[in-house]
């Protein structure tokens, strides 16, 4: 498993997809090597996946596709694998001498990387390009949203595979809430990376003008956003109601943070299915999604949708009546209702098992084209 930070899953989705499908195909007896960029860690092993810490240039046009390249070099010099899992559209370059080496690769595409702010102009043209290139070399292509399935085959002509993300319905208990300052159900949580794309601006600036008092607690950051962080910080204005976490990596931590949050804020719009939203909801967080058609996809629509920072703002108002003002009982028992909802999706849709499931019955088929798909 190639183009990640690598295990154990510290920051992002495929990180965390990584490490799940990878400790799992161990467990049925598969060997498996994820290659890492880790800089501070010097694992071999974790958890019976084999490891492989390589160096990367540290800059947000460079990181990715340097590691990649080293990975992709070690794999078929020192470590000539079965088959190759490459994730990020943006490792395109490296596909074709991989499969030139005798490896079946098979590639996850990453949402919608080029319309992704950090990648404005150079970036955006590069990522279209290596998005076109992965749907065109790969010898399968993955997508975790049928959004971004539909995407690929009327863009490209391409046929994909779709293989969403896992989560699991958990009940964390709340006793390190208080290590935070924070009580159940008495906060409402952001939890995202510090890009322009995930409304971060727009959940933190509809807060600010809503009458809600319960605690607005952000949690994340962004290595190379830090124009953006500041926007964000100004856009709370000091505001004493609202809490600036940074990175949350204490699992446990942050588990309890989505399991007794009063409403979890979405506001992620070009990925396909995001992972902290599938962990709010089997954590049993009532959503507050931006209304975008990869989170009508995951939550089936059952969340309560904003498109602005003035539509979130209303939200919020609607949830701080439901303390006891006005219309309590509508709003208690939808917010109840949708977070039943979200257990109830992750359940049935998104486990890690089935999910590991359907990337061994890829991958094999990659080994040996006759086993079917």
């Amino acid at each position: 498993m190639l183009g990640t930070r690598g295990v154990p899953a510290l920051h992002g989705g495929f990180e965390t997809a990584v490490e799940q499908i990878g400790v799992r195909l161990v467990e049925r007896g598969h060997e498996v090597t994820v290659y890492s960029r880790n800089p501070d860690q010097e694992l071999t092993a974790y958890r019976g996946v084999q490891v492989v810490n390589l160096p990367a240039l540290r800059h947000r046009f460079t990181e990715t596709l340097t590691h990649t390249a080293l990975s992709s070099a070690h794999a078929v010099l020192r470590n000539k694998p079965d088959v190759a899992m490459v994730f990020n559209a943006g490792n395109a370059p490296l596909l074709r001498p991989l499969i030139r080496a005798g490896v079946p690769t098979a590639v996850h595409l990453d949402g919608l990387e080029s319309r992704r702010e950090k990648w404005r102009g150079a970036g955006a043209r590069y990522y279209r390009w290596a998005e076109k290139a992965a749907t065109k070399w790969a010898d399968a292509v993955v997508v975790d949203s049928q959004v971004i399935a539909e995407y690929v085959e009327r863009t490209y002509g391409r046929s994909t595979v779709f293989i969403p993300y896992g989560a699991e319905v958990i009940d964390p208990g709340s006793d390190r809430l208080a290590e935070l300052d924070l009580i159940r159900r008495d906060f409402h949580l952001v939890v995202a990376r510090m890009e322009p794309e995930n409304h971060v601006l727009e959940a933190v600036a509809a807060y600010r003008h809503s009458e809600e008092t319960r605690p607005l607690v952000v949690v994340g950051s962004a290595p190379y956003s830090h124009w953006y962080i500041e926007k964000v910080h100004e856009a709370a204005a000091d505001d004493p109601r609202i809490r600036f976490l940074g990175g949350v990596y204490d699992q446990q931590v942050l588990d309890q943070l989505y399991g007794n949050c009063r409403t979890y804020i979405h506001g992620h719009s070009v990925g396909g299915t995001n992972p902290s939203l599938l962990r709010a909801m089997g954590a049993g967080a009532p959503v507050l999604a931006f209304d975008c058609p990869f989170n009508r996809e995951v939550t089936a629509d059952q969340a309560l949708l904003w498109s602005s920072s003035e539509g979130l703002t209303v939200l919020l108002d609607e949830v701080a009546e439901s303390a006891g003002v006005l219309d309590t009982e509508h709003m208690q028992e939808r917010l109840a209702e949708l977070s039943e909802a979200g257990r109830a999706r992750v359940a049935q849709d998104y486990r890690w098992e089935d999910v590991a499931d359907e990337y061994e019955r890829l991958l094999t088929s990659l080994v040996n084209p006759k086993v079917a798909t």
